[in-house]
């Protein structure tokens, strides 16, 4: 049967006979299994395309690390897109305190129901700031309950009964932000559970943690952008699937107006350089047919302008969608974006 077939059916049976309730978001829950030989459990929560939550790299209920993670869901393609973008909690310990494999990385996984009552998250997982350099396959089942007590358990629990809400959502995603040290623990211990506590009052706003001031120095030498790309460690800030005709991306200063300047870097190639950010938009348009599977976008501070460190908003165009990252980088660092080609949607039997 064919892929976007078998997706209706798994939307209408895993969710009740209401239509409206079946199109709910079914992505959102518990997914535990495995990425490679390593044990996972992955809490995705869906707003709108976006996926937030937290993964749990483990060998046991006591002994993991904890990301948290961003990422896409693209309703063409029903691919599942996120990358761990922070460690959040490490109680490693042991040889899997020394296997340092599994983190931090981004997964590529279809979504499909092979099943009245299965869902499966399928596909690969890759380091996350290496191109294309595969760890591992992926194999996920939704499951009911969790390992690992959080602050999402209470979304997931209550997605369908107002927890959907974007500013819900966000708030828990700031809550999740905040350093350990500042946190109340959520138990004296990590026993599964079910996270079936009923809905109850309204989530309030979370206090944002203290700034710490890390302005980098000004840039130092007259290093040329290729020597500035290769030296500079590249972290990764977003990943955009892409399809269609073309890719557009604009970028702009994303603070106050300071004499910025970058370079732009497409899988290793310079796009252009001494570009200053303003309020006006520097645009670059690719072809995707010419793009390739996995792409590295990466830009490089060519100065830090006159308050450090040097910021943009790049605004991301694909078909219909309109992506926004707001990157910066230092004279130690490049921000890495990573672009994702797409198969194109499926209308009906191949």
């Amino acid at each position: 049967m064919h892929k976007f077939y078998k997706l209706l059916i798994c939307l209408g049976l895993s969710c009740g006979s209401s239509f409206l309730v079946s199109m709910a978001q079914p992505i959102t829950g518990v997914w535990k299994g495995t990425l490679g030989r390593q044990k996972v459990e992955i809490k995705i929560i869906k707003s709108g395309d976006s996926l937030s939550g937290t993964a749990y790299y483990y060998s046991a209920p006591g002994n993991f690390r904890r990301y948290r993670i961003r990422g896409y869901f693209d309703p063409r393609s029903n691919d599942a897109i996120w990358w761990d973008e922070a460690l959040l909690e490490d109680k490693s310990r042991g040889s899997f305190a020394g296997d340092r494999s599994t983190g931090p990385m981004m997964s590529i996984a279809d979504f499909n129901c092979p099943g009245e009552d299965v869902m499966k998250l399928d596909g690969n997982s890759f380091f996350r700031d290496e191109k294309k350099k595969a760890e591992g396959k992926l194999n996920l089942i939704k499951k009911e309950g969790t390992l690992f007590a959080d602050e999402w358990d209470w979304v997931i629990a209550n997605y369908t009964l107002g927890a959907n809400d974007p500013y819900i959502i966000d708030s828990i995603s700031r809550i999740s932000a905040v350093p350990l040290h500042e946190k109340k623990p959520l138990s004296s211990d990590r026993t599964p559970h079910s996270g079936k506590e009923p809905l109850t009052g309204k989530v309030s706003m979370p206090r944002q943690p203290d700034q710490v001031n890390t302005a980098p120095r000004a840039l130092a030498g007259a290093l040329t952008p290729e020597q500035k790309f290769a030296s500079r460690q590249k972290i990764l800030q977003q990943v955009i699937p892409v399809y269609g005709d073309s890719v557009e991306l604009r970028f702009y200063d994303n603070a106050e107006i300071d004499g910025d300047s970058i370079a732009l870097f497409l899988n290793g190639n310079l796009v252009f350089k001494h570009v200053m950010l303003l309020e006006k938009a520097y645009s670059v348009k690719f072809a995707v047919r010419d793009l390739e599977a996995d792409n590295e976008v990466v830009m490089v501070a060519e100065n830090l302008g006159s308050i450090p460190p040097n910021t943009a908003l790049m605004i991301a165009l694909v078909g219909e969608k309109r992506y926004e990252a707001h990157l910066y980088a230092t004279e130690n660092s490049s921000a890495l974006i990573r672009f994702i080609k797409q198969d194109g949607p499926k209308t009906g039997p191949q």
